[in-house]
């Protein structure tokens, strides 16, 4: 008789009940140089805690020193300066994460992470820097934030390249902080200051070894000026095209990560954590039909296959922080059972219980099938969760493993009313 997909399952998964269990997974992650964590939500607890789990374990097993996020460069900065010593500002890692102080800021400035920067700190606290590990964004939106971070350092050391940098801050001063307005005069009345933002990330990398002066500050004034240039190119795409802009901002954290290796060294090793939609190769999904890239499918087409491995996660049921729409106030919602014949279904069909379930040149062709397999952003609506949540996927080519939370609770924010969209 032929084994169906829930008996492969059933065959092949392994039970995740103890943070011991995830050895296994540091052991199958081998010799890789970029792991990539992802997430079914950005707002359930468990898939912060366990990434963070791994992450402490490749850390101290297998010398990685960068965590790289889906979050704002400046932001995660502030929560690398704290965590390496060079501020002495903070008085802990929960007053580091007030930085993140623009929608949704429940994504990083939340329990769960202030727990993993105050290990990171004191795992941190003997080691020379170069051995250090840091907490980076790559994420494309901090466009008001970075230039402002542009303009106060170059201030601060007297750079020849100031006036560059005014000069576009100048440009970007009639929209007041409003990505909206920027992108409809960009797009429709070509009002843009695509030229400024050039001009400025083409000089400063002229200038690079001008500004090597230690702290990162060289590092943090690149990709400043890179998110720049890429987040007015993508405001200016989102108007038109989506696809064409989710691709400038997936190609944008790939291009702030290879700032980072640059920087640190090839032989570095990066943790990226990011939704699926991000790591979880795109070629696998739906997504390739109309001409959609990530972050994964990306990583693996310009690196070594051995060099990169990707895990996905996913949950049946539980609770999860979301907002009804973009910029309002979060809320813990009800993440409902999941959709029958959907992956989430399966894995809870082969019992109610958290698993991890690995692939590879064997077992791959077991589940080489398409199925929906269920992805929740910020804004969520359980209710038509059916009809835009299950992203069709090849599971065995999308992922390197996948671990399955079977009933999931929401994050912990640290702060319950959002101050900036």
């Amino acid at each position: 008789m032929q084994k169906t997909l829930t008996d492969n399952i059933e065959e092949h998964a392994i039970p995740l009940t103890h943070e011991n269990d995830l050895d296994l997974l540091v052991e199958k992650i081998g010799n890789a140089k970029i792991v990539l964590l992802g997430e079914a939500s950005h707002g359930t607890s468990e898939f912060y805690q366990i990434r963070a789990e791994i992450s402490k374990k490749l850390i101290q097993e297998k010398g990685f020193t960068i965590i790289a996020v889906e979050g704002d460069w400046p932001s995660c900065m502030e929560v690398t300066r704290y965590i390496k010593g060079y501020d002495q500002r903070y008085e802990s890692a929960k007053h580091a994460l007030q930085s993140f102080n623009r929608w949704p800021t429940w994504m990083w400035a939340n329990e769960e992470i202030a727990d993993f920067a105050e290990w990171l700190k004191d795992h941190n606290s003997s080691l020379p820097d170069r051995q250090k590990t840091g907490f980076y964004g790559l994420d494309v939106y901090s466009l008001w934030e970075s230039m402002e971070e542009v303009v106060d350092y170059l201030e601060e050391i007297q750079s020849p390249d100031l006036e560059l940098a005014k000069k576009a801050f100048t440009c970007f001063e009639p929209f007041n902080r409003n990505n909206e307005k920027y992108a409809v005069a960009s797009a429709i009345y070509s009002e843009g200051c695509v030229e400024e933002v050039t001009k400025l990330l083409t000089q400063i990398r002229r200038n690079k070894e001008q500004y090597e002066d230690g702290e990162e500050s060289g590092l943090s004034l690149r990709v400043n000026a890179l998110v720049m240039a890429n987040a007015e190119r993508y405001y200016s795409s989102m108007v038109l095209n989506d696809e064409q802009s989710w691709n400038i901002r997936d190609l944008h954290m790939v291009e702030a990560l290879k700032e980072i290796l640059d920087f640190f060294g090839s032989d570095s090793k990066v943790i990226i954590w990011e939704h699926n939609t991000h790591v979880g190769d795109a070629r696998a999904t739906n997504m390739i039909d109309n001409g959609t890239i990530n972050v994964g499918q990306v990583i693996r087409e310009r690196n070594n296959p051995d060099d990169v491995y990707i895990v996905g996660f996913g949950t049946h049921s539980g609770t999860v922080i979301a907002a009804d729409e973009w910029g309002v106030n979060m809320e813990v919602k009800d993440v409902p059972p999941a959709m029958p014949g959907s992956w989430e279904d399966m894995m809870h069909r082969t019992g109610p219980y958290n698993k991890m379930l690995f692939f590879n040149d064997e077992n791959r062709p077991l589940f080489s099938e398409i199925i929906g397999h269920r992805a929740i952003g910020v804004v969520y609506n359980p209710a038509y969760e059916r009809y835009g949540n299950y992203v069709p996927s090849v599971m065995a080519e999308r992922y390197d493993a996948f671990i399955h939370v079977d009933r999931s609770n929401a994050l912990r924010p640290l702060i319950l009313q959002q101050v900036r969209v």
